[in-house]
Formats: C-alpha cells, sequence, structure tokens
C-alpha cells in the first residue's frame, strides 16, 4: 500500500496545476460551467465513465473495479464566493469579485489526484468509486438538493467528503463521530415604526431604537431559553435603515444567521425569536415582518463510517495525527447526502504559520497549504479502498 503515497507524490505537481487553474478561474454558485467541463474532461481523460448536468452543472465520474460489489461515492464541491481575492501571488484570481476562499478549487484537485490514482489501482477491489463533483455548495438552496433530486445516489452504498482545513495544521486530520458541523439557517426582520422629524422623536415610533432592542433581547435566547447543554448561535450580520441624519426612519431591516446541531434546537430557536420580536415592537407600539429560511440541516456522521475514516486516517498520518475535534459552527450541504446514506466527513489540515497561511475560510487572503492536497487524496483512496474491502489487514 505504499505504492499509494509514492504514486500520488508523483501526480502531486499535476494536482497543483489543476487547483492553481481553478484558483485563476473562479466561478460562483450556480455558474460553474467552465470548471465542470474542465472536471469532466480530466476525468475522461483518465478513462472513468462520465455524466454531466446533474441537477445543475454537478457531474459524475464512475470508476469500476475488477468485478461487482458496493459502490462508494466521494464527494467535491466546485463553486467560488463572491470575494475579491487580495493574495499576492501567481495563481492569484482573474475574475473581479470572485474567488476560491474556501479551499474548494484544492478539493476539486485533490479528488481528480485521487480518481487518478484509483483507476490504476482498480484491479485491487471489487466495486465502484463514484466521483462526485457538486456545484453551489456556498449558496441557498445547495446544490446538493438537487443532485439527490437527480438520482446522483441511486445504488450508493456510502459517501465521504473532506475538507481541507486552515485552522488545522497541515499534517493532521480532525474527525468527530456524530454531530460535526452546525445548521445553517437565515433570517430576515423588519421593523415597522412611524418616521419623523429627529428632533421631535416623541412624535414618531423609531424603527432603529426597536431594532436595537430586538436584536440585543434575541441573544438571551441562547443565553436564557436554551438548556445550556445544547449549543445554538444567533448572529445578526447587516442592518439597515434610514436616508439622513436627522430623520427618525420608518422601517429598519436586519439580516442575520442562526446555528444549532439539533432540529430540535433550530425550532425552539425560531418559535423564541417570533416572540421576542413580537414582544418588544408591541411595547413600542410598531408592527414587524418575520421571514425565516430553513438551511442546511447539521452534518451528522455515522459512527461506522467514521471508523472506516479514522483508520484510513491513521495509516497516513499516524495515530497522533488524528485529532477528535469539536463541532464547528459552520455549515455545509453536504450534511444533505449524510441524511440519505451513510457516511462521514472530516477536516483535513491545511494551515501553516511558517509560511503565513493564516487567513481564515472566507476571507481575501485566503489560501492554503497545498502539501495538504496529499494528504487529502490518499485519505480519499485509502478510504474508498477500505469500504469496498480491500486493505484492511494494513
Amino acid at each position: 500500500m505504499e505504492r499509494i503515497k509514492e504514486r500520488i507524490a508523483e501526480i502531486y505537481p499535476r494536482m497543483v496545476e489543476w487547483r492553481r487553474d481553478f484558483h485563476r478561474n473562479p466561478e460562483l454558485s450556480f455558474k460553474e460551467k467552465e470548471t465542470a467541463q474542465k472536471v469532466a474532461s480530466i476525468l475522461k481523460s483518465l478513462g472513468l465513465e462520465v455524466r454531466t448536468g446533474i441537477g445543475g452543472h454537478g457531474l459524475v465520474g464512475l470508476l469500476r473495479g475488477k468485478g461487482p460489489g458496493r459502490t462508494v461515492a466521494l464527494r467535491s464541491d466546485m463553486d467560488a464566493l463572491p470575494i475579491q481575492d487580495e493574495k499576492d501571488c501567481s495563481y492569484r484570481s482573474q475574475v473581479p469579485g470572485v474567488m476560491h476562499a474556501c479551499g474548494h478549487d484544492g478539493h476539486m484537485a485533490t479528488l481528480l489526484g485521487a480518481a487518478a490514482v484509483l483507476t490504476e489501482l482498480r484491479e485491487q477491489w471489487d466495486g465502484s468509486i463514484l466521483f462526485l463533483f457538486q456545484h453551489a455548495e456556498e449558496l441557498l438552496p445547495g446544490g446538493a438538493v438537487s443532485m439527490i433530486d437527480a438520482g446522483v445516489l441511486d445504488g450508493v452504498d456510502a459517501i465521504f467528503g473532506v475538507h481541507l482545513w486552515t485552522p488545522l495544521p497541515c499534517g493532521v486530520i480532525g474527525i468527530r463521530s456524530g454531530e460535526l458541523m452546525a445548521s445553517a439557517d437565515s433570517f430576515e426582520v423588519e421593523i415597522i415604526g412611524k418616521g419623523g422629524h429627529g428632533g421631535l422623536p416623541h412624535e414618531a415610533v423609531d424603527s432603529v431604537v426597536i431594532a436595537s432592542h430586538v436584536i440585543v433581547q434575541l441573544q438571551t435566547i441562547i443565553s436564557r431559553c436554551l438548556n445550556p447543554l445544547d449549543s445554538g448561535v444567533i448572529t445578526v450580520g447587516q442592518i439597515e435603515a434610514g436616508n439622513a441624519f436627522n430623520v427618525i426612519a420608518e422601517r429598519c431591516r436586519f439580516w442575520g444567521t442562526v446555528r444549532a446541531f439539533k432540529q430540535e434546537t433550530r425550532e425552539a430557536i425560531v418559535a423564541r425569536m417570533e416572540e421576542v420580536i413580537q414582544g418588544v415592537c408591541r411595547m413600542f407600539g410598531a408592527d414587524y415582518r418575520f421571514d425565516y429560511t430553513w438551511g442546511y440541516p447539521p452534518v451528522v456522521n455515522e459512527p461506522a463510517a467514521t471508523d472506516i475514516l479514522a483508520e484510513s486516517a491513521k495509516a497516513i498520518v499516524g495515530e497522533q495525527g488524528v485529532w477528535q475535534i469539536d463541532p464547528v459552527m459552520a455549515g455545509e450541504d453536504f450534511a444533505y447526502y449524510l441524511k440519505q446514506r451513510p457516511g462521514a466527513f472530516c477536516f483535513v489540515g491545511a494551515g501553516n504559520t511558517e509560511r503565513n497561511i493564516t487567513a481564515p475560510h472566507h476571507h481575501p487572503l485566503f489560501d492554503f497549504d497545498e502539501e495538504a492536497m496529499k494528504i487529502g487524496a490518499e485519505l480519499w483512496v485509502r478510504t474508498a479502498m477500505r469500504f469496498l474491502g480491500s486493505g484492511k489487514g494494513e
């Protein structure tokens, strides 16, 4: 099995080329046409059976082993973010206002590298491997839903996902059984008051003041309404009101996100939010509009699949390099696959303080240590072969 590591090292320069090409030419969610064509071309050159246009710009490559057996899916996302790339490097994004700021360029290159190696090893395992390249992970409703609706999981027995993760150092693999990532819901609130002169507040109903009270009170839902053993987050990230400094705004809108690990916690939060907003507005004599959008569910890893990932990871970075991590409040639409099939998702460390690769995900200076792609590719290769019954005794 050491041949896997050697072959990945040989393919690694191609993985870097693929990754940097994707990084220079990013495409936003639901617009990954050129990206999908590039991926499909590489998969076809490897001899895989390729299907495109699945649920949008999604595509898959099917690799068959030496005989019949189970089917395992390995998933990468493809979309970029509406962020201006501020890095000074040769592979900086060439598209104004768009960049790969979450590592999806690396995910594609890593999975393509794994596909190249597994193609060479196809006589060592029975069954099939489905290389799933998904569009629109970053934007609701997410590409996973449309691909599942299009039947991408038909015949699939399990699915695994890998995310390059700069909060963890390169050389580490972060794994957790059960709840790994949070649900990701969004909301919009509009406070409807009565506009007026900035010097005559008693003649108006100040929507900005009321919105301020609502935002503060919403935080008490987490601190005083939830069981302290349950995790939840309510964040208001945007607020908008008024057109002049001396005019009391009649309307104030604000937007935010809710995160949780349990469905019952999500439902409790949204119910209490409505009560708080209604109560504060009633106290001040205002009206309101509350729109809540249910987003991605929590990512919940199946224990047996997590064990397969963990054993594969130990073969790569050793037991000391496999970290049992705490849950992460970020969201991922990989959660939808895990609601349909057994599987697991994990983080491959991609940060490097010595090389100043420290910017967080979704940041204009985001980058990752490309050496992490070797680990990610080997993890996908070993996990697929372990699931299909090869390499269990290594």
